[in-house]
């Protein structure tokens, strides 16, 4: 009985490892079925008010529809201003369109020429075109025109060339940095795509050259009703995103804005400006100050009159003056407000700042992370420190190295004063480039967005086994093959005696 017993327990074993080796056999085909038959990509040209960036995607074919698999292949910068300059300067235009067609054909070159038709590319311009258009509505429309000419002669798939709005702006960074950090989806241990466990998604702060964006998850309030929310769908499950996009107040055209209030204040066509440091003196046109839409032009305005700038290095005269253009007061004694009397509410979770608030906050030699006693001190130090000095210790372009300290009280005035995050909630702040080597930027979420990457409804979709799943059921079939051995030789030996 007991050798019958044994012969049956060895057979079971037996049949056991020849089920785990036709599992594992299965596996091999299946994910033999499920290697990439290749890849797809997407272009987004990125037209900012100072710059226009080329960026080019890449997935694997067979996993459209997930998250997760859209990676950054190729970014590259365009010399030049931004788009809404064309028809300024004949000679910048040229240098404009030479250095874009540079970088069209570094894009072609890592597209497979099989692939190129098929390949969607998209231009949006933001808030310098958003601002052209205001100012002159038929200039807007001939440049969108002749950049959708040009597109369409390329070998790729044009879908469309416009200016998106601020609000558009702001959710598109905010589906980007979500997506990058894997906050809509992730893998399960059965390998299926599944909401994270808490479903915890970051705030987006975006600073451009001519707008700023602030875009975050928070519930509504009935008493209020639904301005700046939008309700978005993705994968099944909807998320309340408050965004708000401020035009005129990104980097560069606040600044005018700065230098518009000195110089008005001034009394001769010599400006004190204390945001600049210490021996760094220059002079432009006054049409660089009062040109723009952002910016009211004096009585007086004289565009080819001169300015003389003179730094005199105060860093308590810098914030005084970048408070002064923040219409701070018609916020006084109201809840839930930002400035300039927007309704904002309150903020909560983590946050990613790139762009523009990146840039600064790597100026002042800081991380990703720091306290705003440490952002302050290091901008004090920082606007107190000389021309000279500053150019010995620091790394950075004079063009842009000047403009650090403004740079540094207008982030902090944005941030506390205005979307009100206090010594605690800073701390939820992480100052970003990019993740796993993917820039932050509304041009991915766009890009996504518009080519139906992200669908709205959840799809559980199976994915082949990897390497970690296969040496598993290769162990489990070494080891019923050893077991089901051993008791087929104790069935032998039992069956002798």
């Amino acid at each position: 009985m007991a050798s019958k017993f044994s012969a049956g327990l060895a057979l079971f074993f037996l049949l056991a490892s020849v089920a785990v080796l036709i599992a594992v056999a299965i596996v091999q085909v299946h994910k033999r079925s499920y290697e990439s038959p290749g890849l797809r990509y997407g272009i987004v040209l990125d037209a900012g008010s100072s710059r226009t960036t080329v960026y080019l995607y890449q997935w694997p074919a067979e996993k459209e529809n997930n998250t997760g698999v859209v990676n950054q292949t190729l970014r590259c910068l365009v010399d030049g201003p931004g788009i809404s300059s064309f028809g300024q300067d004949a000679i910048q235009d040229q240098k404009t369109w030479n250095s874009m067609a540079d970088c069209i054909n570094r894009t072609k070159q890592a597209v497979p020429l099989d692939l190129q038709s098929s390949t969607p590319i998209f231009l949006g311009a933001t808030a310098g075109m958003r601002l052209l258009r205001i100012q002159n509505e038929t200039a807007s429309d001939e440049i969108l025109r002749s950049m959708e000419k040009y597109l369409r002669s390329l070998p790729f798939n044009f879908q469309n060339a416009s200016i998106i709005s601020g609000e558009e702006e702001g959710l598109y960074g905010w589906i980007t940095a979500n997506y990058l950090m894997g906050n809509f989806l992730e893998r399960n241990l059965w390998n299926a795509w599944v909401r994270p466990h808490g479903a915890q998604t970051v705030g987006s702060l975006d600073l451009g050259g001519a707008s700023t964006q602030i875009a975050f998850t928070a519930p509504l309030d009935e008493g209020i009703g639904t301005e700046g929310y939008t309700r978005v769908r993705l994968y099944g499950y909807e998320y309340n995103v408050y965004t708000h996009s401020f035009l005129c107040y990104g980097k560069n055209e606040a600044e005018k804005r700065v230098l518009a209030a000195l110089a008005q204040s001034s009394s001769s066509t010599t400006v004190e400006n204390p945001c600049f440091p210490v021996g760094f003196n220059t002079s432009m046109p006054a049409a660089n100050i009062f040109g723009s839409p952002c910016t009211q032009q004096p009585p007086s305005y004289d565009p080819g009159q001169q300015l003389h700038l003179v730094g005199t290095g105060d860093p308590a005269g810098c914030r005084a003056i970048v408070q002064s253009i923040f219409d701070l007061a018609s916020c006084h004694g109201r809840a839930n407000c930002s400035f300039a009397g927007v309704y904002q509410p309150d903020i909560s979770g983590d946050f990613m700042a790139y762009a523009g608030f990146y840039y600064t906050a790597a100026a002042l030699k800081l991380g990703s992370s720091f306290t705003l006693e440490a952002f302050n001190s290091t901008a004090w130090a920082f606007c107190s420190t000389n021309w000279t000095s500053l150019k010995e210790n620091y790394a950075i372009r004079e063009i842009y190295l000047k403009s650090y300290c403004y740079s540094a009280n207008y982030v902090y005035t944005l941030l506390v004063e205005g979307y009100k995050f206090t010594a605690d909630t800073w701390n939820n702040i992480q100052f970003k480039k990019e993740v796993k080597k993917n820039s932050i930027a509304w041009s991915l979420g766009y890009m996504l967005t518009l080519s139906n990457m992200i669908p709205a409804e959840a799809k559980l979709l199976r994915l082949p086994m990897d390497n970690s799943v296969f040496a598993g059921l290769l162990f489990m079939f070494s080891a019923l093959a050893i077991l089901s051995l051993m008791f087929l030789i104790i069935s032998l030996v039992r069956s002798c005696y």
